[in-house]
């Protein structure tokens, strides 16, 4: 939602403290979502006036576009914050068909004018409160002009047009509350540091950078900062010729924008991991429930379904989190975790869909559909939707090393490889890394190229995450590179996994197409004794 001066909204036995973005009674903090507590203040501040479903929407969904069902809900949570309800209507009343108003009797609020900034962040657990509950719970970044340093001439624009396109390509994650550029960019220069953006402008992250220019040498130095902190998160740097700048851009943006995808959430986790469980909003359990998403062993996906839920519970309509539930039932179903593997691909298929209509501009959503359909062997279907992810988000590694995946199992290993390189540059920590190697090892079959594929295979079942059917695939392109030995290796591993580990359950995880391809696998997998 907008910004808003400080104020405190007193209404019956209420405090509504914007400062402090949080609601009293009797002088005692309640627990409210973050965006129940946003919807709440953008009707105090309307007080008499009625505010439009469609200003409701912009302001606390950004303009994503939201079933009637979520506003009402939304709205209902607000009333039980306070004490009301949809009959009595006592302080929210409902104008039919066209929006709400506050209309209970506030105290007067001018005793509360805004004073200088210097003075509301003066206090250390003030800027550390407005910055941990700012928004709706979810992580907040400003991106600032980058510095040059040195003589740059008529490539100066690129010190602005460099991060101008970041936050472009950042607003199109709809889990990051993205500042816009009229305001990140009022901070320049060396004075304009993360602490100093983050008690201004409430945010958790600040993004900065510097163009150097040596002769016709340039370096782009790009840095993540917590804004709380002052802690810096993540930097890279670009080097090349200067008057290959431009040219330069685009590979920048991208791998800035793909780097803070895995950054951010990494941190999130751990400043998650630092609060009592009561007090986890519903991106916290969401972050949480990603970090042990990933480990891909069967208990942690369980505990990671419960954080989805948790973090359900919080926030019905919350698409991220119930496209997580989809990727936990994908994996029970990928890797025989439990139940049917028929009913676990039906569960993640329904949360996917569920997700989509949550949030039809998340890439998240449209991947886990797209992986649904992967399972079931639609391929074709499963690349559409891949090729949808990537068209939101661009930089989206995930997105296209998925569609590579499905590419090699579609007997198509050139269109699948390329994705697949592009995907580990874009994010070579990510935590699907080992399955992109891996992915290209399946390519590299295809390609004729067996020893390396063997490398492959082997360099993907090193990786952290690497499960049974990694250490299959390194079995099995080790054994077609004419090393038995290291065949026989990776083999005990997959078994040592899943003593029941056999070519019908990798083929059902990986439903190649019937061609030569798959002729090959399945030779190789026989010779092994699978």
């Amino acid at each position: 939602m907008a910004e808003v001066q400080p104020c405190i909204f007193r209404f019956e036995d209420f405090e509504l403290d914007t400062a402090q973005f949080e609601l009293r009674s009797d002088g005692m903090r309640l627990h409210v979502e973050p965006q129940v507590l946003s919807l709440l203040i953008l009707l105090a501040e309307n007080a008499g006036r009625m505010v439009s479903k469609d200003e409701v929407i912009e302001k606390i969904w950004d303009g994503r576009i939201v079933s009637e069902s979520a506003v009402a809900a939304r709205i209902k949570a607000v009333r039980k914050a306070i004490g009301d309800d949809g009959k009595r209507q006592r302080l929210i009343r409902t104008i039919h068909g066209k929006g709400f108003r506050f209309v209970g009797k506030l105290a007067d609020c001018s005793d509360n004018a805004p004073v200088p900034l210097q003075t509301q962040v003066s206090s250390e657990d003030t800027v550390s409160t407005a910055v941990r509950t700012s928004r709706d719970g979810r992580p907040s970044i400003a991106v600032l002009p980058f510095q040059l340093v040195g003589e740059a001439g008529p490539l100066s624009i690129i010190a602005d047009a460099v991060p101008a396109d970041i936050i472009m390509d950042l607003s199109r994650l709809h889990w990051l509350f993205v500042i816009a550029r009229g305001s990140s960019f009022r901070f320049r220069g060396a004075e304009a540091d993360p602490l100093t953006v983050g008690r201004a402008l409430a945010v958790r992250y600040c993004l900065t950078g510097t163009i150097e220019v040596s002769g016709e040498e340039v370096t782009v130095a790009v840095m993540l900062a917590d804004a709380e902190h002052g802690e810096a998160i993540w930097a890279e740097n670009y080097r090349g010729a200067l008057a290959e700048l431009q040219l330069m851009r685009p590979d920048i943006e991208a791998h800035v924008v793909a780097a803070l995808e895995v950054q951010i959430p990494r941190n999130e986790v751990r400043n998650a991991r630092r609060r009592p469980a009561t007090e986890l909003d519903a991106w916290a359990s969401f972050h949480l429930g990603l970090d042990h998403m990933y480990r891909f062993r069967q208990a942690d996906n369980a505990i990671a379904a419960k954080l989805f839920d948790q973090s359900l519970a919080l926030d019905p309509y919350f698409s991220r989190a119930l496209g997580g539930l989809s990727f936990t039932h994908f994996q029970n179903a990928f890797l025989n975790f439990c139940g049917s593997p028929e009913a676990e691909l039906e569960a993640a298929r329904s949360f996917a869909h569920r997700a989509l209509e949550a949030d039809q501009f998340d890439p998240f959503a449209h991947f886990n559909v797209g992986r649904s359909f992967w399972l079931d062997g639609q391929l074709e279907d499963a690349i559409a939707w891949f090729d949808r992810a990537t068209g939101l988000s661009p930089s989206y590694a995930q997105g296209i090393y998925n569609r590579g995946l499905v590419n090699t199992m579609a007997g198509k290993p050139k269109e699948a490889d390329a994705d697949l390189i592009l995907a580990l540059e874009l994010s070579p920590l990510d935590p699907l890394a080992y399955a992109m190697v891996s992915s290209r090892a399946l390519a590299h079959v295809q390609l004729g190229d067996y020893e390396k594929a063997a490398e492959l295979g082997s360099r993907a079942a090193r990786m952290p995450g690497a499960h049974k059917h990694i250490a299959l695939i390194a079995a099995f392109t080790a054994h077609i590179a004419g090393n038995s030995k290291e065949a026989r290796l990776w083999l005990a591993k997959g078994k040592a996994a899943d003593p029941n580990l056999k070519a019908k359950t990798f083929f059902h995880a990986f439903p190649f197409a019937h061609n030569s391809a798959r002729e090959v696998i399945e030779k190789s997998i026989a010779d092994l004794g699978l």
